[in-house]
């Protein structure tokens, strides 16, 4: 017989029986929902990258306020332009959501006994989460708020099936 335990395969007779850990369904649907709002992450950030760069999608109505923000600077410096500033602010922020749906994808799929072990890693996703949502809705449009909101319930629901 063979039992699965966490750590993989054990020999324990000559008899071939598949044991599944306590609890395995739940974690594979946790761990499913976990990559799900990584991927809607992800995504938003991909998009985000895109209009950044493509298109005018971001870019003032007026465009006599892209050309004043291309000849002024901000306060803190004057290395800058307010309008390169802006297209910084949104390639890093693009960037934090690839990072985030890359990492926390990665880890549900390939190593999702490890994360949901991990209270440090559950709650900084989760908290990650949060932020998004509450800026989303104070600063942001309906389709990113949306999203943004699917990911957070997705994880939300992993984590009620992963800790009960």
């Amino acid at each position: 017989m063979h039992l699965f335990t966490s750590g993989g395969w054990m020999a324990t007779g000559h008899i071939e029986a598949v044991f599944m850990p306590a609890g395995a369904p739940s974690t594979a649907c946790a761990t499913a929902l976990i990559a799900a709002s990584a991927a809607v992450i992800f995504l938003l950030g991909l998009v985000h990258l895109v209009y950044t760069f493509k298109g005018s999608g971001l870019h003032p109505r007026d465009p006599n306020l892209q050309q004043r923000m291309s000849e002024d600077s901000p306060n803190l410096t004057r290395q800058t332009t307010m309008w390169k500033a802006w297209v910084g602010f949104n390639a890093s922020h693009s960037l934090g959501a690839l990072l985030f749906g890359c990492v926390f994808g990665y880890l549900s799929i390939f190593r999702g006994p490890l994360l949901l072990q991990s209270d440090f890693l559950l709650f900084l996703s989760l908290l990650t989460l949060g932020g998004y949502t509450v800026l989303a809705q104070r600063f942001w449009f309906k389709a990113p708020f949306r999203g943004i909101v699917l990911a957070t319930v997705l994880y939300a629901l992993a984590l009620v099936l992963a800790k009960g």
